[in-house]
């Protein structure tokens, strides 16, 4: 397609979208989880097309020499893509958002303020090569009655394709525009390049979900705002006070589950005080799973397998077996290391200690007023809220289904949520009484609209996982 169809096409997307939001505006809740059961059962009805179209992307993929990771990204089978549909059915237990108000207070002079919550309009979606994401990015902004257009990697574009029917199929049956979830029908980067730069009109917001390139691309090209994130360079501490064995399980599944997600785990650090006990086991265990471990000086001398790390890969997202390892001198020196080196996404510590967790969460804060609010486990890997299936209680964290999304360094991250996905709009009424002067923190405003940071704080369970504590003050 030349330049003037591709705009054509993507103008037509966008008023379509547009439209389309405003009928899911004032869709109930009832008519909007109707929708997401019938695509929920289109998903577990379709799946040996979808399986049939996702060979077709892997045997691409294949053919094109995609990195092992990558591969693992794109593949489907028939427990992920029951993981779809119960990821579907999980969207539909949440609290529909939209209507309800966050918050409300009085003014001395009678004037009652309610902080409403309302959909965004339309949200662009971009991302790269997990065909999952057309399903759990549809769900929730349909939940959060934001229309969406989406737009996929072309490695997985058959397998989006026939999960984006699923959900076309569920929003008809519901009596719902079929432009509520649109899928950009074509590969062309153009197409992307016009969603960023020329729907300005249409589009409320973009979230980019995939790699660094990726979202450095949108964040440079937008003309839109952007929920951005860059990379997930986590880490886990091993505290001198860890049970060995729980610290064993922790890294090896925080690295080895799912290596090529953006939660997976990049470094583990291990306190110098139990080197003797903690250092050797946790190494050998990832290095005999077939992860290559690259250490400092004193992860060199466990075993012949270590390779030497370099200053670049404090700072590296592997994305593949590949971890860095170092040994420092306690919480505090673990803290100056991530604070230096980290992304701002995920860090974990593994501790029988409280006063320690503690701690750490506190320091978090305490380096950066902002970006401290950094998602910080005790007790439990950096994986815990990659995919939480629904709310309360379930999935790896028992938090709120999510797509995860972190924003740069400069910002606090979130997850994209079904209640994430909206802003809150201010309703005022009153008697008529004279204006005052704008509120200097005595009422609930200083909030960020659509945003909310999350927080897991594992309670330190031998060699298991358990369900989260609530997070700490």
């Amino acid at each position: 397609m030349n330049a003037d169809q591709i705009g054509e096409l993507m103008e037509g997307l966008g008023k379509a979208a547009t439209a389309a939001a405003q009928v899911l505006a004032l869709a109930s809740t009832d008519q909007k989880n109707s929708a997401l059961r019938a695509a929920a059962a289109a998903v577990r009805a379709r799946r040996a097309a979808i399986l049939a179209a996702n060979e077709r992307d892997m045997s691409a993929a294949r053919a094109a020499r995609l990195s092992g990771p990558r591969l693992e990204r794109l593949r489907l089978d028939e427990r992920r893509i029951e993981a779809i549909a119960e990821s579907i059915d999980a969207v539909i237990e949440l609290r529909d958002p939209i209507g309800s108000a966050s918050a409300e207070w009085e003014r001395p002079n009678g004037l009652r303020i309610q902080r409403v919550v309302v959909p965004l309009g339309v949200i662009g979606i971009i991302y790269e090569s997990r065909p999952n994401v057309t399903a759990d990015a549809g769900a929730l902004c349909l939940k959060s009655g934001n229309a969406a257009i989406l737009r996929g990697g072309s490695e997985s574009q058959h397998s989006s394709r026939a999960l984006h029917e699923c959900l076309d199929e569920g929003l008809r049956a519901a009596g719902l525009p079929p432009e509520c979830i649109q899928l950009v029908p074509v590969t062309d980067r153009a197409a992307v390049g016009y969603m960023l730069a020329g729907m300005s009109e249409y589009v409320d917001v973009i979230v980019p979900r995939g790699g660094k390139a990726l979202v450095e691309r949108v964040q440079k090209e937008a003309r839109v705002p952007v929920i951005g994130h860059l990379e997930g360079n986590c880490h886990v501490y091993i505290d001198r006070d860890a049970d060995v064995r729980m610290a064993r399980t922790i890294a090896l599944n925080a690295k080895m589950r799912r290596t090529g997600i953006c939660g997976a785990a990049e470094t583990v650090l291990i306190d110098r005080a139990c080197v003797a006990t903690h250092l050797a086991p946790v190494v050998r265990d990832l290095l005999d799973a077939g992860c290559e471990v690259r250490g400092d000086a004193t992860v060199l001398e466990v075993d012949p397998r270590v390779r030497p790390a370099s200053e670049d890969d404090w700072y590296t997202e592997y994305l593949d077996a590949i971890i860095a390892a170092r040994v420092v001198d306690g919480v505090d020196a673990a803290i100056a290391h991530i604070a230096r080196y980290g992304s701002a996404h995920t860090e974990s510590i593994v501790t029988e200690n409280r006063a320690t967790a503690r701690q750490r969460h506190r320091a978090a804060q305490r380096v950066d007023p902002v970006r401290g609010r950094r998602r910080v486990r005790h007790g439990c890997g950096d994986r815990h809220l990659d995919r939480p299936l629904s709310c309360p209680g379930a999935g790896r964290g028992g938090a709120a289904h999510q797509l995860q999304v972190r924003r740069a360094r400069r910002g606090a991250g979130a997850p994209l949520r079904a209640c994430g996905g909206t802003p809150r709009e201010v309703s005022l009424s009153g008697g008529g009484g004279e204006p005052q002067r704008p509120c200097r923190c005595a009422c609930p405003c200083a909030c960020a609209a659509g945003a909310s940071a999350s927080w897991a704080a594992g309670a330190a369970q031998r060699s298991q996982f358990t369900q989260p504590e609530s997070p700490p003050a």
